[in-house]
């Protein structure tokens, strides 16, 4: 189903939020400019010698980090503003402005009233003793949270399609929470106290923090220097049994005396590495499959470069997917395996299923969706990047091949979720002068991949556009028309209730797809915490289901589904084994023979390659 038409001039609205995520990031690069040599010594002896250099420059110079809203009281000029995160003039409603201004009034007038003891409230950002016990601070948090709840309400009143309120709420978004002033520390009370308590040693540690990100060209989320991939991320053993120059495959280490003679592919995002899915051994997901006997097998992707920047959505549906399908099969020897794809992995695996359904093949005895979009009606917040220009021009940049960066798409992905993911370590890290916590969660999500151009651009139309797959017969791959209705394998869906990326409605949708027999489970929290939720932990919930009851609107099966404590790991492991066959003796090396001879041990080489 294709997407809303798109704007007069989408590139516009692209450009502006691009430029104003760029703006505040690139201030504190600026704010070095101007400070004087050996500034952190300068920090020490002078605590706030150094609130200049960090003062926000321009239209951000006023103490609440945005503007006065109704300073000038017009209906157009607060159009205009709004217009401009659409990327073309939006209307609002003058009998709901009128709303939005008086009550804005009244708000502001009571907060006026309360002068110094006014108190911002139900913001974390703002929670600490620091601000509550600076009266100017905590009055200009106060009014900075008023202004926010008058801009989205100004935003939630645009008039237009859904797309375009869609894009205006995100571009707004970005502006209220690149604009608190907790990210200055010109107004930033608790980072001032700190800079007063340890006479100046945080900001010395910032601006240190801070010219080290730059060099390494990324805000630090966590200690990058304490993980090493192979060494205390990534150590579940085993060794890569086949590599070609799209991914090695890998062949753990059986931890049980006996496996199940149908063996277990793993197909992790090519967009990230697999490494999500072994991070620590209490919370490995492959560890876990392996000690629950199965032969397991993992993709792992080739972190590309330009020798690689003509590679397409075909060259890794047939080198890479039915590739190592293949590998696995010709490896142990089974007739058919078991897979799981996992986000964009998922997308990939059900394309190379159908594949492979319309040339007469079976490979594949059970597959496992894991936050999984096949049907990409609903993309969630994604689609605001989403339209014919957008698409039209990557097109054209990847014309003769190339490279999506993967700080590109990592800074696309941080920018969905700004507070916990930007701006929460840019006051950590600069104002305060902390350093991140150790957390392999975190440095996994900043160790970026690279795409393919081509791959990129013809995925971008054909699913986020276009939405294709789902049209039996419209799209081509490997030669072969997709047509889902062949794909008649058993399958696990599984979707996060909270997830960002693949909304639950998305991944929900492949129930009314895929023709099979299925199992949907709902997991709690989001795209990764709800997919790595070790079943030893206890933590969160999952829901499932009437068996075989798949109503069309994901609502209607959520309201009759039943919450069981813990994690879906095990209704998961369960329903495997029932795909599995019976058992035998676990093999003693790894591979078979000398074509498959073991390469080198996991993970391998090219999971280490940095972007």
């Amino acid at each position: 189903m294709a997407k809303d038409k798109p704007a007069d001039n989408p590139n516009q609205w692209m450009e502006s939020v691009q430029q104003l995520q760029q703006q505040f990031m690139n201030q504190w690069a600026q704010a070095l400019q101007g400070l004087p040599q050996g500034a952190p010594a300068f920090a020490a002896s002078d605590p706030m010698g150094l609130l200049k250099a960090f003062m926000p420059q321009g239209a951000m110079n006023h103490p609440v980090g945005m503007p006065t809203l109704m300073g000038s009281g017009s209906l157009a000029d607060l159009s205009e503003v709004v217009g401009k995160a659409a990327g073309h003039p939006v209307s609002i409603d003058p009998a709901r402005w009128l709303e939005i201004q008086n009550g804005y009034l009244k708000e502001a007038v009571d907060l006026w009233n309360q002068g110094m003891d006014a108190k911002p409230k139900g913001d974390r950002r703002f929670a600490s003793d620091a601000w509550a016990s600076n009266p100017v601070a905590a009055y200009s948090a106060a009014l900075y949270l008023l202004n926010a709840r008058t801009l989205m309400a100004l935003a939630e009143a645009v008039e237009g399609d859904a797309k375009t309120r869609n894009r205006v709420r995100f571009a707004v978004q970005q502006w209220i929470d690149a604009s608190a002033p907790s990210n200055f520390l010109a107004f930033n009370a608790e980072a001032q106290k700190k800079a007063i308590d340890t006479q100046g040693e945080s900001i010395a540690k910032g601006v240190a923090n801070l010219l080290h990100d730059l060099r390494q060209g990324h805000v630090s989320m966590t200690d990058e220097s304490v993980f090493e991939v192979g060494k205390n991320v990534a150590t579940t053993e085993g060794a890569v049994v086949f590599e070609n120059e799209l991914f090695q495959l890998i062949e753990y280490r059986p931890l049980t005396a006996k496996v199940y003679e149908r063996p277990f592919l793993l197909v992790p995002p090519c967009i990230n590495k697999f490494y999500i899915l072994d991070l620590q051994p209490e919370n490995s997901f492959i560890r876990y499959a392996v000690e629950q006997g199965h032969r397991t097998f993992v993709v792992s992707w080739r972190n590309p470069d330009q020798s690689l920047g003509h590679k397409t959505w075909d060259d890794y549906i047939e080198e890479a997917v039915i590739k190592a399908i293949g590998v696995t099969r010709e490896i142990t020897g089974a007739p058919q395996i078991n897979a799981l794809g996992f986000c964009v992995g998922g997308t990939m695996l059900g394309t190379a299923l159908a594949v492979l359904a319309a040339r007469g093949e079976e490979p594949v005895a059970s597959a496992t969706f894991l936050t999984t979009l096949l049907d990409f009606t609903d993309t969630g917040i994604l689609d605001v990047f989403i339209d014919e220009n957008f698409v039209r021009f990557r097109e054209m940049q990847f014309a003769q091949g190339g490279l999506m960066p993967g700080r590109d798409l990592a800074t696309t992905f941080s920018f969905l979720r700004p507070n916990d993911l930007v701006w929460n370590y840019v006051v950590g890290n600069y104002l305060k002068g902390e350093t991140p916590p150790p957390f392999d969660l975190l440095y996994w999500n900043s160790d970026s991949t690279n795409l393919p151009g081509p791959y990129y651009a013809w995925y971008l139309r054909n699913m986020y556009l276009e939405n294709n797959l789902v049209k039996p017969g419209k799209t081509t791959v490997c030669g072969q028309k997709v047509d889902f209705r062949k794909v008649r394998l058993p399958v696990y869906i599984y979707g996060s209730r909270e997830d960002h990326i693949v909304p639950i409605g998305g991944a929900y949708a492949s129930t009314q797809l895929l023709p099979g027999k299925k199992r949907f489970v709902m997991g709690a929290s989001g795209h990764i915490a709800g997919v790595i939720n070790p079943a030893s932990k206890g933590k969160r919930s999952h829901w499932i289901g009437p068996a075989n009851r798949f109503p069309a609107d994901v609502n209607e099966w959520i309201a009759g589904a039943t919450e069981h404590p813990g994690s879906w790991w095990t209704d998961w492991s369960a329903w495997l084994k029932t795909h599995a066959g019976k058992q035998i003796a676990a093999p003693k090396a790894y591979g078979k023979g000398r074509q498959y001879a073991a390469i080198e041990p996991a993970p391998g080489r090219y999971v280490k390659a940095k972007a």
